[in-house]
């Protein structure tokens, strides 16, 4: 019997938020609807919840959910390439839901290898492959990752599967066990600018990094990834700068003559193209993002799973959604 209605998360206000029951979305010729199993709670999201001065509420329901996976429910008249039953991760905007819809080129078909608990978080996932891709880390670079949350895991792994030599960076001590996990071949404290500096000097012999990856969104990693690059080298920005402008030091990244690259995505294929070889990877266990999702919340509790997602204490790495 077809299902005409579901819950969704509706955030009313700044860290006010119900659960309701409203329609399930109906669907154009290319689309597909999908009964959602999980969806991730990403950082981005920190400031809708928190109400910055440039959001407006209450959102639409679900939204702004983007890292939703589950099974196809219902197909639009001109999709042909996808059944119902199968499992897919989306990219959308509104996964704090039971159901969400898509376009059909939107959509990443999870492998058979994967389990049927297997949660997929799509989108931040293939972020962090494209993000990896646009780095272009070669076996025996040195790489710096700053900053070792969800993505910074990804990646430390990444660079080190690739043969590369990394040092992580990071603040807490738990992200820093979970960096040597993923393959850091030394780890740093993000405490003192001056310090950190010296150590890497001292791990490379003065010559600095061939790639550093910024992945925290804040000025002062930001600063101090420009003077861990070296003369030539390339400082990768993947980090979401979403609170406001930055200064860079354009005196040392002229001197240096560094390649600087805004590693993110805004062409829906290419982040389709990422998810598709994440699941690759996964299956293949060249990733291994499981011990990630330290944190399971059902629907009725995202505001807990948004607050955790800022405040990120001791053992947090990942929220995931369960619906």
């Amino acid at each position: 019997m077809e299902v005409s209605s579901g819950a969704a998360a509706v955030i009313d206000a700044p860290r006010e938020l119900q659960v309701a029951k409203i329609a399930v979305p109906t669907l154009t010729a290319r689309q597909v609807l999908v009964r959602l199993e999980g969806c991730g709670v990403c950082a981005s999201n920190i400031p809708v919840w928190e109400g910055k001065p440039w959001f407006s509420y209450p959102l639409e329901p679900g939204a702004p959910g983007h890292e939703g996976w589950g099974r196809i429910e219902k197909i639009g008249t001109d999709v042909a390439e996808f059944q119902v039953g199968e499992r897919v991760a989306i990219i959308s905007n509104h996964g704090y839901a039971e159901f969400d819809v898509a376009d059909a080129d939107h959509v990443v078909r999870l492998p058979p290898a994967f389990g049927e608990d297997e949660p997929f978080p799509g989108e931040p996932l293939g972020c962090a492959v494209n993000i990896f891709r646009r780095s272009d880390i070669g076996k025996d670079d040195t790489v710096a990752i700053v900053g070792v949350g969800f993505l910074g895991a990804l990646l430390t792994q990444l660079a080190s599967a690739a043969g590369a030599r990394v040092i992580a960076i990071t603040r807490r001590t738990f992200a820093l066990d979970v960096a040597r996990q993923f393959g850091a071949a030394h780890t740093i404290a993000m405490d003192d600018h001056a310090t950190i500096v010296e150590r890497v000097k001292d791990i490379t012999g003065g010559a600095m990094c061939d790639v550093v990856i910024e992945a925290t969104g804040k000025q002062w990693p930001l600063d101090l990834s420009g003077e861990l690059t070296r003369v030539r080298g390339r400082l990768v920005v993947a980090g979401y700068h979403q609170d406001g402008p930055r200064q860079v030091n354009m005196q040392l990244w002229n001197w240096r003559g560094l390649d600087v690259v805004n590693a993110h995505e805004r062409d829906p294929q290419v982040y389709v193209e990422g998810m598709r070889l994440a699941a690759d990877a996964v299956a293949s266990g060249l990733l291994t993002p499981r011990p990630l999702y330290t944190h399971t919340f059902p629907l009725s509790a995202l505001g807990d799973a948004l607050n955790m997602t800022s405040e990120r204490p001791s053992g947090f790495m990942k929220a995931l959604i369960q619906l």
